[in-house]
């Protein structure tokens, strides 16, 4: 397996391209034990992604876009899932950047376009002997014109959300905006975190929505009401009741 490794010094980023790989967070891992950082990892086709969950990630060979970030963040650990937020946020703002589309975000960690999954992302830390590290994932359907039967009616490709006449993406323009936009949001991470909750609020999919949650071994029904200033789902229960949500295996609306 060969990689082709590109820099790019505009974006801030470490860019290393391969046509094949069993899963590009597993290679970002590896990476990041090494001391990598800064690092994105892409690849044109995967043999054993995953997704939420633990499934699996299909995605055709050479159409969408595929790939792992490795950060070294110097903010406590208590502040990383704040990245899974701002990396939603900067997919968001790079895909507006080069189409006229309007993406959504279904907390925590899915991009839709109306009620279909464009996006999914998937946070892993980890520990090693060069410290602590952050691995994120990001599948993004962007040529893909066909999907597996049970995800038909759920999954949808950039490409398939514009007018027909469009007949391809440019995938590494679109990959460069991403970049760009993720080594931006990442740096109000500290110090600027509400005015990204600000554009996230904006792009909620769930907000006002009412909502079926299943946080571990129990399922939570309510009113989404807002985002606490954790970036945190805010849900009134039937009851009247407020709690928040730091984090859901499963949601539904």
């Amino acid at each position: 397996m060969r990689a082709e490794v590109i820099e790019s010094q505009a974006a801030g980023w470490r860019v290393q391209c391969y046509d094949e790989v069993g899963s590009t967070n597993d290679l970002a891992r590896e990476a990041g034990a090494a001391g990598a950082e800064w690092l994105a990892i892409f690849a044109e086709s995967q043999t054993a992604g995953r997704g939420q969950r633990s499934n699996r990630w299909v995605t055709p060979k050479g159409r969408d876009l595929m790939f792992s970030i490795v950060l070294r963040p110097h903010e406590p650990l208590e502040f990383w899932p704040r990245f899974t937020t701002l990396a939603a946020l900067a997919v968001c703002k790079g895909i507006e950047a080069m189409l006229p589309l309007k993406p959504e975000i279904k907390w925590p960690n899915d991009i839709y376009l109306g009620s279909r999954k464009v996006c999914g992302l998937l946070a892993e830390t980890s520990l090693s002997a060069t410290g602590s590290f952050l691995v994120l994932g990001i599948g993004l359907n962007v040529n893909a014109t066909t999907f597996a039967p049970e995800l038909e009616d759920s999954a949808i490709s950039l490409l398939k959300a514009l007018p027909p006449t469009l007949r391809e993406i440019d995938r590494e323009s679109l990959a460069a905006a991403v970049l760009v936009e993720l080594r931006q949001a990442f740096a109000l991470c500290e110090h600027d975190y509400a005015a990204a909750l600000a554009e996230v609020r904006e792009r909620s999919l769930l907000i006002g929505k009412t909502i079926r949650a299943r946080v571990n071994e129990s399922v939570v029904h309510g009113r989404v009401l807002d985002l606490n200033h954790e970036g945190h789902l805010v849900l009134q229960l039937a009851d009247g009741s407020v709690t928040h949500l730091s984090s859901a295996a499963e949601v539904r609306w």
